[in-house]
């Protein structure tokens, strides 16, 4: 058990700073399991995806600074909103018929490969091939 600790320590420190810049809790995931991996096989991966899922739900795709500004652009343009019966969360996959989805402008560089809708009054970013909801912008 001492061992497993140990090693989980080592993985920790080596993936911290690589998962530190996961943007959003998928993408935090994915890439703190890469990166893991790469430092200390498969027990990193497991250390590093959950490491870099807790950093990534933390910073969320946009920054702190640029969440209410989003909104308030995504107000200013009232899209029409989606009604979805299923609960809205990060990780719902949205119909790829009947919504409507939108470019981020180029000033929320964060967020440029994703594009945005709004979902029963709530704006969400939405990873365009799989329209899985990646982050809840209230």
């Amino acid at each position: 058990m001492n061992r497993f600790l140990g090693t989980a320590a080592v993985i920790l420190a080596l993936a911290a700073p690589a998962v530190a810049n996961a943007q959003g809790v998928p993408g935090g995931i994915e890439q703190g399991a890469r990166d893991g991996e790469r430092a200390a096989g498969p027990l990193g991966a497991v250390v590093g995806g959950t490491i870099g899922g807790v950093v990534g739900g933390v910073a969320g795709v946009l920054g702190v600074d640029d969440r209410p500004r989003f909104h308030s652009y995504v107000v200013e343009q009232r899209r029409p909103s989606y009604t979805y019966r299923d609960e809205l969360r990060v990780g719902a996959v949205l119909p790829a018929e009947g919504v409507t989805y939108y470019e981020v402008p180029d000033r929320f560089a964060a967020a440029r490969e994703y594009r945005y809708t709004v979902v029963n009054g709530r704006t969400v970013l939405v990873e365009p091939r799989t329209h899985r909801v990646v982050e809840i912008i209230d």
